[in-house]
């Protein structure tokens, strides 16, 4: 590579600032990321930043060819679905160079008690009837299907406050962004009584004290399981993605 070659690191995640962080540091490339803008107020990394969609994948293909993007890395979170597909195609579209970072999955633990889900559906059907205290360490956009469960007392903790519409009939809302520490979560399931937790498995050690409490305790765990992602070539640490930049 030569010149100020512009690469576009899809962000939003931890992984992203630290890639972000990684590649500012090289010579001769210059750093933009992308964030969705579902958070209020994002941590940003470092170099150019940009918030909001493309425009599916014609606008994300317009977007690499008018800004002349030498490679895109995906750092998406895991369960950015249309993030990812949308990025493999206008990737080849475009011919443009296109990697995907992601955090290894968590993997169940002796001890643990896990019930994987592919939706929250099926995540409502298995509370029904059988949990009376739950903790949904989810997103704020994804809590609807769970206020059909009326008699169910529910701790729902968000980075941002969810919709004041939304009509659950017992819950606690904690506002917090992790790291979260294991004392801390420890305390959390207890002081509840917490007998359930509903979470994505969005692996990296950012959030997953509240799986080594829940194992401690005995709490069971609603996991969903992560969304097919496109076939494209893949790295799991900030070294390799800065070293497969330094080869294109």
């Amino acid at each position: 590579m030569s010149g100020a070659d512009r690469i576009l690191i899809l962000g939003g995640t931890g992984e992203g600032i630290a890639l972000a962080s990684a590649l500012t540091s090289l010579p001769g490339r210059r750093v933009i990321s992308s964030l969705a803008g579902r958070v209020a107020n994002p941590k940003l990394p470092p170099g150019e930043v940009r918030i909001g969609g493309f425009g599916g994948v014609e606008g994300l293909a317009a977007y690499l060819r008018e800004n002349k993007i030498r490679a895109v890395i995906d750092a998406t979170h895991p369960f950015a679905r249309r993030m990812g597909w949308n990025a493999a195609a206008a990737s080849q579209t475009t011919n443009t160079p296109l990697l995907r970072f992601e955090r290894p999955a968590w993997m169940p633990q002796p001890g643990d008690h896990w019930i994987d889900v592919a939706d929250w559906d099926e995540a409502v059907n298995v509370l029904r009837g059988k949990a009376r205290r739950v903790f949904l360490a989810l997103g704020r956009q994804e809590l609807a299907p769970f206020t059909a469960l009326k008699d169910i007392a529910f701790v729902i903790r968000a980075v941002d406050a969810p919709d004041a519409d939304l009509a659950f009939a017992d819950a606690e809302i904690v506002l917090a962004r992790g790291p979260f520490k294991l004392a801390d979560e420890r305390v959390l399931l207890q002081s509840r009584g917490i007998d359930h937790l509903v979470c994505k498995n969005s692996g990296g050690d950012a959030t997953d004290a509240k799986l080594q409490a829940a194992r401690e305790l005995g709490v069971t765990v609603i996991m969903q399981r992560r969304p097919p992602r496109p076939d494209v070539p893949k790295v799991s640490d900030v070294q390799a993605a800065v070293d497969w930049v330094r080869s294109l």
